[in-house]
């Protein structure tokens, strides 16, 4: 197992453009940052992470075209939350007003906000734990709906804003609720 690189910058910190510069000039390899500045980086997904992600996202992506409510965004989409933390969870969506609200430099960069809805999956070299502190932290800088898919375990932890977590076992779909009216994943191919 290949767990994520955390670097501590106790002395230094990297401004947002420099921040912002690294992951452009390294392409290939994936950065996050906590709220105090620290860098993760992560390692690159196997195959079969890969390809349940892309499903997820393309379910994601097919429901919005019909839909047309929000912009949904991949993990190579860097979001700056609130607390200063940079992240890229492995799905997110926002409602069509927020992205609006953005301006054209905005687009192009980091998105300064946090996800109305996002979904971590969990691949063999993720830890739980982990997850679980990030998925707490996008509650806490704004998101409505999280989920984390944990395949290992058949299980999904689903974040509200307001409730406890709640678990579901062996789940063959879930529901988008009231945040994305209407959309149910399939876990078929994901598990």
């Amino acid at each position: 197992m290949v767990n994520p690189l955390e670097i501590k910058f106790d002395s230094f910190k990297l401004t947002d453009e420099q921040f912002y510069q690294l992951c452009q000039d390294n392409r290939d390899l994936r950065f996050e940052r906590n709220a105090k500045g620290d860098m993760v980086i992560m390692p690159p997904t196997g195959g079969e992470t890969g390809y349940a992600n892309a499903g997820v996202t393309a379910q994601i992506w097919n429901w919005n075209q019909n839909n047309n409510l929000g912009i949904v965004f991949d993990s190579s989409t860097g979001f700056k939350l609130p607390n200063g933390a940079d992240r890229s969870p492995d799905a997110a969506w926002i409602p069509l007003e927020k992205w609006n609200n953005l301006t054209p430099q905005q687009q192009e960069r980091f998105l300064p906000l946090c996800p109305d809805f996002v979904i971590e999956l969990r691949s063999k070299s993720d830890n739980l734990k982990s997850l679980q502190e990030k998925m707490k932290e996008y509650l806490e800088n704004g998101t409505k709906l999280g989920w984390l898919i944990n395949r290992k375990d058949r299980q999904v932890e689903i974040y509200r804003q307001g409730r406890e977590v709640e678990i579901l076992d062996n789940s063959q779909t879930l529901s988008g609720e009231d945040v994305l009216p209407n959309f149910v994943l399939s876990l078929d191919l994901i598990w």
